[in-house]
């Protein structure tokens, strides 16, 4: 008898490989074009658009000229680079601003490179991104305990890579992917039993404090529920965010206050506010997200006494992350990628969740149509640039980026349904009927 040949790791590779080719195929020939005769248009000006220009300015400032990075020279020198020219107020369509708006000793990871050009920096800091969102993918395999075979963990990565949330990541060397991939090293270390490595992690990963607050904050109240077991992780983290904070003071003092001045003046040059205020009508927005982070409090208060061994904490840490990408005062695409670990749980309980009730089942269904169609979209945009004329596709360059924001509500929601249904309960004790 013939073997049986399974072509399934085939068609799942295949489907991975053509959605990753129409998703930057997209960009490249779609969004890019669109946005750049759209800048001519309507005189915007078009730098680097690189968000680590901004953390390379400012480490060379400090440490080379000792100019302070929150200051109104280094933030002209940002705009010059940033746009190409200096912003113009009285051109009401120029942006309203680009500054050095993150904790100083976010110059520290930059440091070793100041002396470099800065497109060489920048390439290099693309492979490093790139490098590093590839490794999160077996971390995130490690904090689910899922060790599925290795042509789906290849697919997975492709279909990582190829997302519209990595992509604009890596085109803008975005500092979230940075953030993602030490989140991701924490917590694998966490659930390694490695906390001291893993506070050293959870530290570094404050360069964007935004999205770690929520985790961090279950964190502690998981810590204090055993506090003479946990608190290494703790003292760690605190400890190496005490040196970062005291190196920052140390180059640049009164750092904080400016910094907390610039995070003041943030919402005022951009568009700051969250998914779900943009998808619901004020003040539904804002209760819609209170309440997200009560319930997210409430099921992380049930699950404070389990190890971190457990598959409920591994949910509640995921559901911190996917509610916060919700409520922070950004709902910028490459934040996403802090909901990858959430998807990939989703994608491994996918026949539980299917089976569990209609409301999961309803909302499971609406999450892969949901992530399927930016793929889909992309590809025949991508596919349409070939054959139709740029100014023609270009209209419908918005049409991949339809669900978006529907999709990080749908899939915090599906992790608030399965980390609520896996809250802890203890075990009858024995001798009890």
């Amino acid at each position: 008898m013939r073997p049986v040949i399974s072509h399934k790791p085939l068609w799942l590779l295949l489907a991975a490989a053509l959605a990753a080719t129409g998703v930057w195929l997209y960009a490249t020939r779609v969004l890019i074009p669109y946005q750049k005769s759209d800048a001519v248009a309507h005189g915007r000006p078009r730098g680097n658009l690189s968000d680590l220009y901004l953390h390379w300015i400012g480490a060379r400032e400090l440490f080379l000229n000792r100019r302070d990075p929150y200051g109104p020279d280094v933030t002209r020198e940002i705009q010059q680079g940033y746009y190409g020219r200096l912003l113009d107020p009285a051109r009401p369509l120029d942006p309203k601003d680009q500054r050095f708006a993150y904790p100083v000793y976010v110059t520290f990871y930059i440091a070793p490179f100041i002396h470099l050009p800065f497109e060489i920096v920048r390439r290099g800091f693309f492979g490093v991104l790139l490098v590093l969102t590839v490794a999160t993918i077996p971390l995130w395999l490690r904090v689910l305990r899922w060790s599925p075979p290795l042509w789906v963990q290849a697919s997975l990565v492709v279909f990582t890579i190829g997302s519209l949330t990595v992509m604009q990541g890596l085109k803008l060397q975005q500092m979230s992917l940075l953030v993602a991939a030490l989140v991701a090293v924490a917590l694998a270390l966490l659930v390694s039993d490695h906390p001291i490595a893993a506070g050293v992690a959870l530290a570094l990963a404050t360069i964007k404090p935004q999205l770690v607050w929520l985790l961090l904050l279950w964190l502690m109240i998981w810590t204090l529920a055993d506090w003479r077991r946990r608190y290494r992780w703790a003292a760690s983290f605190l400890f190496t965010l005490a040196i970062l904070c005291a190196a920052g003071e140390w180059f640049l003092p009164h750092w904080i206050p400016e910094f907390i001045d610039a995070m003041r003046l943030y919402p005022s040059y951009t568009d700051a506010v969250s998914a779900l205020d943009k998808l619901l009508p004020a003040p539904w927005g804002l209760v819609a997200g209170a309440l997200a982070v009560a319930a997210t409090l409430h099921v992380g208060w049930k699950n404070r006494r389990l190890a971190e061994d457990t598959s409920a904490f591994a949910v509640t840490a995921l559901l911190t992350l996917a509610v916060t990408i919700i409520v922070i005062p950004s709902y910028a695409l490459y934040n996403q990628v802090m909901l990858l670990p959430a998807l990939l749980m989703l994608v491994r309980d996918r026949q539980r969740l299917w089976n569990r009730n209609r409301i999961t089942r309803s909302l499971f269904g609406f999450a892969a149509a949901l992530l399927l169609w930016q793929w889909l979209a992309s590809f025949v945009l991508a596919a349409l640039s070939f054959v139709l004329p740029p100014a023609t596709v270009e209209t419908a360059w918005a049409v991949p980026l339809w669900t978006v924001l529907p999709l990080s509500v749908v899939v915090a929601a599906l992790v608030l349904t399965v980390g609520d249904h896996r809250t802890f309960t203890p075990p009858p004790r024995l001798g009890t009927s």
